[in-house]
């Protein structure tokens, strides 16, 4: 579990004790105790089986893929993965991809709905960057209409390992990954996804590189099985 459901879930059942201990009952502690197990139901950190197969870039974070996009940017042409976090899910975020972080930019902005396609760029977000071994991969916490803190443990120069734990976003939310065009998506619009776990798409040079090096030369294309309703 996230310290923050601690934090949380303690406090809120030290006010129902004392809300108890003032009334001389526990009918109107029950809300406060209702809410220390929604956070720390909501805080919860499970486990996951990164895959470890060359190429791959898996999901930042648990959610529903709300879209997939190609866009022209500055540095040419790249697609986009955005996948919204309802309250139900695990808001524990995760590294794509191995590598160094190159950047991390903070950009203040709006609480627009997360499944408003206008959020990617009017919400307030944190931008990270990794370049990996020949790839580079960009994704982004976004704020939604309920979140009001991004959390990210990164800094510039910090190596990460794939599905490696960087931050979270508080209550409802949305990621975006950037990818190289030639990136070959392993997701579409209205799946589930896990993070660290889901596949999102593959870089084929960096497979065949693995293949020639003696990886193993099957990649699931699968995504797997996961629980609606974020009871992961």
């Amino acid at each position: 579990m996230v310290r923050d459901g601690y934090i949380y879930g303690l406090s809120l059942l030290a006010v129902a004790g004392l809300v108890a201990w003032a009334t001389g009952g526990w009918v109107w502690a029950i809300l406060p105790v209702l809410l220390a197990v929604f956070f720390l139901w909501f805080f919860r950190d499970p486990g996951r089986t990164i895959p470890d197969a060359p190429g791959l870039i898996v999901s930042p974070g648990d959610g529903l893929v709300t879209e997939t996009a190609h866009l022209n940017t500055p540095q040419g042409p790249r697609q986009r993965i955005s996948i919204f976090l309802s309250v139900f899910d695990v808001h524990v975020n995760r590294s794509p991809i191995a590598g160094r972080v190159s950047s991390v930019r903070y950009q203040k902005g709006l609480y627009l709905n997360a499944m408003n396609p206008d959020s990617a760029d009017r919400n307030e977000q944190n931008i990270v960057t990794i370049s990996g071994p020949g790839c580079e991969v960009t994704f982004k916490q976004i704020a939604g209409l309920l979140a009001r803190r991004i959390v990210c443990n990164l800094r510039e120069g910090d190596h990460v390992e794939r599905g490696q734990r960087v931050g979270l976003i508080k209550f409802g939310s949305r990621v975006d990954v950037i990818l190289p065009a030639e990136a070959e998506l392993r997701v579409k619009r209205g799946e589930r996804v896990r993070g660290g776990a889901s596949v999102l798409a593959v870089i084929p040079e960096q497979v065949a590189v693995g293949t020639a090096g003696g990886f193993d030369r099957t990649i699931e294309t699968r995504l797997p099985d996961t629980e609606a309703g974020g009871g992961q």
